[in-house]
């Protein structure tokens, strides 16, 4: 059974718009910060989990870019499935490190 390109594309954008909101527009001091000195704190661990957000854009950048990938199913899955794996990863360090900088 063969999987639309357009899923795994889909759960990269939606992954990354959460990672974006989480970072960029307020959403994480929201959950974690009551004091000033930890949106501060939350800074470190938003750049931390950006290491993670860098190498999933980049995946799925490549898996769409490169012809070469982007014509071998196999490997357009394999790195599709590497970014959706690397975001998730990038909102587990996000959010745990939101919770010990609370």
């Amino acid at each position: 059974m063969r999987i639309s390109p357009v899923i795994p594309t889909v759960a990269n954008l939606l992954l990354a718009v959460l990672w974006g909101f989480s970072v960029f527009a307020g959403w994480g001091p929201e959950a974690f910060c009551s004091d000033p000195g930890c949106a501060a704190r939350l800074d470190g661990v938003a750049r931390a989990s950006a290491l993670f957000a860098v190498i999933a854009a980049c995946c799925t950048a490549g898996a769409w870019l490169v012809l070469r990938i982007r014509g071998d199913e196999n490997r357009f899955t394999a790195l599709m499935t590497t970014a959706v794996i690397t975001w998730v990863i990038a909102e587990s360090v996000f959010f745990a490190g939101g919770l010990i900088v609370r």
